[in-house]
């Protein structure tokens, strides 16, 4: 026993860990009549999972690559699988914030009635196995497999309260963007074969395509990855879906399943495609680019707290498309060192992202099991009832603004040091838009900030807007530690950038067989030279503590010790009001009214003789009235076309069927 589990490699420990994960799933299935089995058994079992996921992630960046092929599947289609740096550092990330969601969701699913439950659970650990799958993938037809047990699975997931209407439609829209990008998958496995009809990755890495061909293929995986990931203009599922689902799947679709997309591109550039453009990183670049803008504008002026971290997804999955392009551009042109710079960078957010962004999403599950509403318009002053979810969501809230030292700002900093650094291209149109970009990221940045500060303080501080929120309770003590495990790597992963770039170098060298030369030491993050520039967190955080100290000494000596309360100015009202503090509204109302021709903004206007005059506004992505709409009109009437060939004569569907197969016969035999 002892010879057998020594001789396994690490991608055998990985796929008996997604089989782990399948066993509890429909183990889950037995256990409908006991709820307390379910959240008290299975999803510790699950986090455990993740934990074990998670450690051979490590394990893999450490290791040589490691292969194996299981004879499962259709004849002659065996499941080819690779456990290389790439897949290992993305089985980190996954199992690393999966195991926190899934502490999490030990207590937000405690209420929930056992037969629904253990149907959730079903899918909730085949969505974890099928985003294991795809990360270890070795062929197109594994890839695809566990690719749409991942899309099936989170779409169940995500229409868990299916007889609501708007939560159907949801997933509708999410199952049909999804599958429009697996097609176009489809098609690009298609061109890398090259037509010798060899699905294997191994088979593709060796195929020579021409720059036309080559160029087809990234530009399918551009659109197919894209639509999985949310990036503009694909993205309309994303802010539909990710409210839809119950907090804790929100959290690992906006954390990790945006990464799967994430991964496949880069697997696909840069591992399977034989040359790399420079047009495509520019095409890369300013799709990242609208995308974060555009996400970031539209996540100001929300008033639902999970839509308003949905368009904050798009807009981070932006900045990590921005990376890639500036890799590519730079890997095109002969700048090794930056490619590496700007893929550690990319690496680095998609990892901070899944930490901060669990965390941003499971809060506002506590706060929406709380208090019974998504809309920030009617919460307020929670930090007072709420302390343990305010503190560890402000930890969430800081870092995604990027404020040292939590992770945010080290791989935006990253990310802003590659583009100051960026010497002379070869192509000139390059050496324009680079500037260009740098303002755009930093635009971002600051917009981001501005969009956080709307989400804590509307939620946390201030006075309550709706007396019922005196009777919301914290959180759970699963949900607590949950939350814990996710802020502690916001911060850590913050503190310790040395070692995440030590975890991510492997990576790197194998895409860019290059390096991040870092001329400091654990305590200096120096990503090009100390002289250049360079980060110290561990410095920066003991400076803000003693200068935190030394004010704090100073006030009680000032004051002597006295706690001294007083009413803030209230401009002469003779008392306070709820009313009184900012709204969400009316914190987005600048960016609204300054981004209006991107938007569609309706309204609802009181009748003058009203007594009780209330005002109603929606904002609305303009993208789906101008793009969407018409795609669907069109649709509506061809399938209204094509309703007439269904006329009920068994004679006409047989010359339907003849005629199909005899065009069938002469395009083969062509």
């Amino acid at each position: 026993m002892t010879n057998l589990l020594t001789s396994l490699d690490p991608v055998d420990w990985a796929w008996a860990g997604i089989l782990y994960w399948l066993g509890l799933g429909f183990a889950a299935l037995f256990l409908q009549r006991s709820r307390s089995l379910l959240t008290n058994l299975v999803f510790p079992l699950g986090a455990l999972g993740a934990l074990f996921i998670a450690g051979v992630g490590v394990a893999g960046l450490l290791a040589p690559v490691s292969t194996s092929v299981l004879p499962i599947g259709l004849p002659d289609l065996p499941f080819h699988l690779r456990l290389d740096a790439l897949s290992a550092f993305f089985l980190l990330l996954l199992g690393g914030a999966a195991f926190g969601v899934t502490v999490y969701a030990i207590g937000y699913f405690r209420h929930m009635e056992a037969g629904p439950l253990a149907v959730l659970t079903l899918w909730y650990h085949l969505f974890l196995a099928g985003m294991a799958g795809v990360m270890l993938a070795d062929d197109a037809y594994a890839f695809m497999v566990c690719w749409e047990v991942m899309a099936l699975s989170s779409y169940f997931l995500v229409t868990t309260d299916h007889d609501i209407p708007d939560i159907r439609s949801a997933g509708f829209l999410y199952l049909l963007i999804a599958h429009v990008g697996a097609v176009s998958l489809l098609l690009c496995f298609g061109v890398l074969q090259g037509g010798h009809g060899n699905y294997t990755f191994g088979y593709m890495r060796g195929a020579a395509l021409t720059p036309f061909w080559a160029s087809a293929a990234y530009l399918l995986a551009l659109f197919g990855f894209g639509a999985k990931a949310g990036l503009v203009p694909m993205h309309v599922w994303l802010p539909e879906a990710h409210p839809a689902a119950p907090s804790p799947v929100s959290a690992l679709m906006s954390g990790v399943m945006l990464k799967t997309a994430i991964y496949g591109l880069l697997r696909v550039t840069f591992d399977l495609l034989n040359i790399q453009l420079a047009w495509w990183g520019a095409l890369a670049l300013a799709l990242g680019l609208v995308t974060a803008l555009y996400g970031v504008i539209f996540a100001a002026v929300q008033s639902d707290m999970k839509r308003l971290l949905a368009w904050s997804s798009i807009e981070n999955i932006g900045i990590i498309l921005a990376a890639f392009g500036l890799t590519l551009i730079f890997y095109t042109d002969g700048k090794g060192a930056l490619a590496a710079l700007t893929l550690t960078a990319l690496l680095y957010h998609s990892i901070n992202h899944a930490f901060f962004k669990g965390l941003l999403f499971v809060s506002t599950g506590t706060v929406l099991h709380a208090t019974g509403t998504r809309l920030m318009g009617q919460m307020g002053g929670l930090i007072r009832i709420m302390p343990w979810t305010a503190w560890l969501t402000l930890i969430g809230v800081l870092a995604i603004a990027g404020i040292p030292p939590l992770n945010g700002f080290v791989s935006e900093w990253l990310l802003l040091q590659a583009f100051l650094l960026t010497p002379g291209l070869t192509q000139p149109y390059l050496n324009m838009v680079i500037p260009v970009a740098a303002a755009a990221v930093a635009m971002a940045a600051a917009l981001a900030a501005y969009v956080m500060v709307k989400f804590f303080g509307v939620i946390f501080l201030g006075q309550p807007r709706d007396p019922a929120l005196l009777h919301a309770h914290e959180a759970s003590w699963p949900q607590r530690l949950g939350m814990v495990w996710l802020a502690a790597g916001c911060v850590l992963l913050g503190l310790f950038p040395t070692q995440v770039i030590t975890w991510i170098a492997p990576v790197v060298r194998l895409i860019t067989n290059q390096r991040l030369v870092n001329d400091g030491n654990w305590l200096l993050l120096a990503p090009v030279s100390a002289e250049r520039a360079s980060y110290a967190p561990l410095i920066f955080l003991v400076v803000v503590l003693v200068v935190l100290l030394l004010t704090f000494i100073w006030v009680r000596r000032t004051y002597h010790g006295r706690l001294r309360r007083s009413d803030p100015w209230d401009c002469g009202y003779p008392e306070q009001d709820a009313r009184m503090q900012d709204s969400a509204q009316g914190f987005g109302q600048p960016i609204r009214h300054i981004f209006v021709s991107f938007m569609r903004v309706e309204r609802e206007t009181p009748d003058p003789f009203d007594r009780q005059p209330q005002y109603h506004g929606a904002t609305l992505d303009k993208l789906w009235f101008v793009l969407y709409e018409p795609i669907a009109r069109l649709t509506n009437w061809l399938s209204a076309q094509a309703g007439r060939l269904q006329h009920g004569h068994i004679q006409w569907y047989l010359t339907y069927s003849f005629m199909t197969l005899i065009f069938l016969l002469v395009f083969v035999t062509r």
